[in-house]
C-alpha cells in the first residue's frame, strides 16, 4: 500500500501495530504514575486491548463506528484530558477515540 497505511495480514503489519501499542501503553503507564492511578489486573488487559486496537486504527485508517458524545457525559474532565494527551500521541485519531478511551482512566482512578 502506497497511503501510508498498514497491511495487517503480514508479520511486518502485525510488528507495527504491537510496536505502537507498546509505545503509547509504556506512555499510559507514566501519566498514571503522575496520577497516581493504578488499573486492576482485568482493567489493564482491557485498556491494553483497547489501545492496541487504537494503534491498528491509527495505521490501518480503520474508522470507529459512529459513537454518541452524550454517552460520555458522566466522564470527568481530568479522564478525558488524559485520554485525549494518549490519542493525540497517534496524531490521527479522531476525538471519539478519546471519549471511549477515557472510560477506561475514569474506572481506574476509582481503585484508589
Amino acid at each position: 500500500m502506497n497511503n501510508g497505511a498498514v497491511s495487517v495480514n503480514t508479520a511486518d503489519g502485525e510488528q507495527a501495530i504491537q510496536a505502537l501499542a507498546d509505545k503509547v501503553m509504556a506512555q499510559i503507564a507514566g501519566l498514571f504514575s503522575a496520577k497516581a492511578i493504578v488499573p486492576n489486573a482485568v482493567q489493564q488487559q482491557m485498556l491494553t486491548s483497547h489501545v492496541k486496537a487504537m494503534a491498528l486504527r491509527s495505521l490501518t485508517g480503520e474508522p470507529l463506528p459512529e459513537v454518541e458524545e452524550e454517552l460520555f457525559e458522566d466522564i470527568s474532565p481530568e479522564s478525558m484530558a488524559l485520554a485525549q494527551q494518549v490519542v493525540d500521541l497517534f496524531g490521527n485519531l479522531p476525538r471519539e477515540e478519546a471519549w471511549l478511551l477515557s472510560v477506561h482512566f475514569e474506572v481506574a482512578k476509582e481503585n484508589a
